[in-house]
């Protein structure tokens, strides 16, 4: 109960609700004892995992009921890492000493990824569609990591058989697409938002922020993308006369983009299939995995892959595993 309440909250207000809630008097700094030493075997236990099913030889779940498709949505985010080399200790009484200033180059990107499956997307409202379950790793900065991770989360689940295509969404970061081939039966989709964002940066430049004229441009480029005319839209920018330089360079990055990317730009037949178009999945995940919990502060990379660790157990359901694994001591 401890842990949970250092996994949900800071370890001073952690130590306060212990003593309201639990009648125990303990300090923060025994709260995160705590949270280290459990911390430690999750994120142990789930480094052991990703190498066990890395390894041919492993077995995974029965796949005999494994679906059609299943999607996967990754992003990164950035976390904030102390500078310090060694802990701040007191002396003679006194208050800690003030942590040094966190410099540019001192964070550190936290890889999320989500798993879900099509069938399994409800409609809420007109247009609009939650998810009934979901499954997240993550892990701190490695990208060979967090695709390890999905691929153990998968075959723990049971969810990729030999006719199942993974879906991959991603924002058209190269490490995503780099490591998609990991899965031999897959499609690749583009967020369909961040196509847009490409739009509105040109749109904006062209046509000056907050004008009509750009809203109305980029609403005709979306309703053509969503229609699956994605070639359609490179010809009609093909068609385009820049006035200026700046404008130029604009717009042939748009046209680069959109042609490097119009493989994974078929949104028409996405809908169809049921597979969805945008990644906020991953970052409503984002917001619940790090956000939530860790934004604004900054962390020793041990403690950050900990509590991580125990974020995860939490928000994927799964906090009683840590009855069954075995406490690590730590430095």
């Amino acid at each position: 109960m401890l842990a949970l309440l250092a996994t949900v909250a800071p370890y001073p207000l952690a130590a306060r609700l212990a003593g309201l809630l639990l009648g125990v008097t303990i300090s923060p700094m025994g709260i995160w004892r705590v949270a280290q030493r459990l911390g430690e075997a999750a994120a142990h236990h789930t480094d052991a995992l990703s190498r066990y099913h890395a390894d041919s030889r492993s077995i995974g779940a029965p796949t005999q009921s494994a679906p059609s498709a299943v999607v996967l949505g990754v992003d990164g985010c950035s976390l904030g890492m102390q500078v310090r080399a060694t802990r701040r200790r007191r002396q003679n009484g006194e208050p800690l000493p003030p942590l040094p200033p966190v410099e540019d180059g001192h964070f550190r990107e936290v890889k999320t990824g989500v798993l879900l499956l099509p069938s399994e997307r409800v409609e809420t409202s007109p247009g609009r569609r939650s998810v009934v379950r979901r499954f997240l790793v993550t892990c701190l900065g490695d990208a060979a990591a967090i695709f390890a991770r999905r691929y153990a989360q998968l075959r723990e689940l049971g969810w990729v058989g030999a006719h199942t295509v993974v879906v991959i969404v991603g924002d058209g970061a190269e490490w995503i697409w780099n490591r998609a081939s990991l899965f031999v039966r897959r499609c690749e989709i583009l967020d369909f938002w961040h196509a847009l964002e490409h739009a509105w940066e040109f749109a904006q430049l062209r046509c000056g922020e907050g004008s009509a004229q750009a809203d109305r441009w980029v609403h005709e480029i979306a309703e053509d993308l969503r229609a699956g005319k994605v070639q359609e839209v490179i010809a009609r920018l093909k068609r385009v006369r820049p006035k200026t330089p700046e404008l130029r360079e604009s717009l042939q990055a748009l046209i680069r983009y959109y042609s490097e990317n119009a493989g994974r730009m078929r949104y028409d037949e996405y809908l169809r299939l049921g597979y969805g178009i945008g990644s906020g999945a991953v970052e409503s995940a984002h917001k619940q995995v790090v956000h939530a919990r860790q934004a604004g502060m900054r962390w020793s990379e041990a403690g950050a892959r900990r509590l991580l660790a125990l974020r995860l157990l939490l928000l994927n359901e799964d906090w009683t595993l840590l009855d069954r694994l075995r406490m690590v001591s730590i430095a």
